[in-house]
């Protein structure tokens, strides 16, 4: 038994993806081998005067084609790229829920900014016509629950349903909280995230990090364990996946199945200034001991890829600590998305099942030369054929907060 709880691991039996590299899990990854970035300049408003000016935008997304027309003035964009990821989920997974259990069937999604959009809409109705032009939906649209909610809500699931606010860790963390409900309160659950902070409002709070990359050229402002590495592009949406127990699969007939959430660590680092170390390298091995593996095991990384210099470095010297210099392939499709906070580590743990599917590393876009100090190896110019079957997936978020997921490849066809 693995500390979840669960005798038997999970299984991830669909996944809907809506990214910057496509809308649809074939899309996304079809992209993702050919290297084709959603990096552009900003089109949801005029960036022309702010120091970042590119970002992964999902391409073609119109929410009245993915989201009931009465749900899209109450909810953000960042709800509506949510609301069609859990539809597209379900329909791979080929889940009837009508078929379930209400109370055995949960969501728990994560999220970072919440719905910037919809409450920058809100305060400029406020300060430009005054209080009585605010909608009432601005009460419930910019909180960082609301896809959970209306999740929940359109397809009746009324298990246990939370939310899990670790920026970019949170996709993992959602789906940590995941397998704990499942064999114990659900039997069935929507997780993963999105996100969608590409307005002014959401860009001038991320610039306050100081992190983001303000390089003009769309293939090289975002290039993680590079010489040149400046920082990272923001990107929006995500994505999401259903995770449900071994029985619960079974009794249901399920069609497909992903792969295997055979481990999961989570961990938070020191306060800038402290003596003890980042605690990236503990929680990988705290997630190989939940997975019941050693190092030698892993086939993949999937990095978490922070673009920034000193961020890097200590990625790939944890990376190095754990598995030895140059010893495991790594991997950060990111480059081709822009890191997209609540919804980046659920994606990257979509393209990992992926890559465990079809036996193949995605390679690292953009990345040309690795800076001193960065021994791993990242795999670069092309995809690599090497039929992983461990893939390990690396996420942290701003101000500490540190996931690590570990995924086997199923053997159930």
């Amino acid at each position: 038994m693995n500390s979840s709880g669960l005798t038997a691991a999970p299984l991830v039996t669909g996944i809907g993806v809506v990214a910057p590299t496509g809308i649809g899990v074939e899309a996304h990854w079809q992209a993702v081998l050919a290297g084709k970035s959603g990096i552009g300049r900003i089109t949801r408003f005029d960036p022309a005067g702010y120091p970042v000016r590119l970002a992964g935008q999902v391409p073609g997304f119109v929410a009245r084609r993915q989201v009931p027309g009465r749900l899209i003035p109450q909810t953000d964009h960042w709800t509506h790229m949510g609301l069609a990821a859990a539809e597209a989920a379900l329909a791979d997974a080929c889940v009837d829920v009508a078929e379930l259990p209400e109370y055995e069937m949960a969501v728990v999604t994560a999220s970072s900014s919440g719905g910037t959009q919809f409450g920058q809409n809100e305060m400029q109705r406020l300060y430009r016509n005054g209080p009585s032009w605010v909608g009432a939906y601005q009460s419930i649209a910019w909180f960082y629950a609301a896809t959970t909610g209306q999740v929940s809500i359109r397809h009746g699931m009324r298990g246990p349903c939370g939310v899990l606010c670790c920026e970019q860790a949170g996709g993992l963390d959602a789906l940590g909280q995941a397998r704990r409900l499942l064999g114990r309160d659900a039997r069935l659950v929507v997780s993963g995230g999105t996100d969608a902070s590409l307005c002014p409002y959401g860009l001038v709070a991320q610039l306050s990090t100081g992190l983001l990359s303000t390089v003009d050229d769309a293939a090289r402002a975002y290039v993680p364990f590079d010489v040149d590495a400046s920082g990272y592009l923001p990107g929006e949406g995500g994505a999401v996946l259903i995770v449900e127990t071994p029985q619960g699969a079974e009794s249901r007939g399920a069609q497909r199945c992903y792969g295997v959430i055979a481990g999961y660590a989570t961990g938070f680092d020191p306060p800038p200034g402290s003596s003890r170390p980042p605690v990236l390298r503990r929680t990988i091995e705290r997630a190989l001991a939940d997975a019941g593996i050693g190092p030698s095991d892993v086939d993949v990384i999937f990095a978490d890829a922070a673009g920034t210099p000193a961020g890097d470095l200590a990625e790939a010297r944890a990376i190095s600590a754990v598995f030895g210099p140059y010893a495991v392939p790594v991997t950060a499709p990111k480059t081709l998305t822009g890191r997209m906070y609540g919804g980046g580590a659920a994606l990257d743990v979509a393209t990992a099942l992926l890559a465990l599917r079809d036996g193949v590393i995605p390679h690292t876009a953009g990345t040309a030369r690795l800076a001193p100090g960065c021994d791993i190896d990242l795999v670069l110019g092309q995809p690599r054929d090497c039929k992983p079957r461990i893939a390990v997936v690396l996420a942290r978020g701003y101000a500490g907060f540190t996931a690590v997921l570990v995924l086997r490849r199923s053997t159930v066809d």
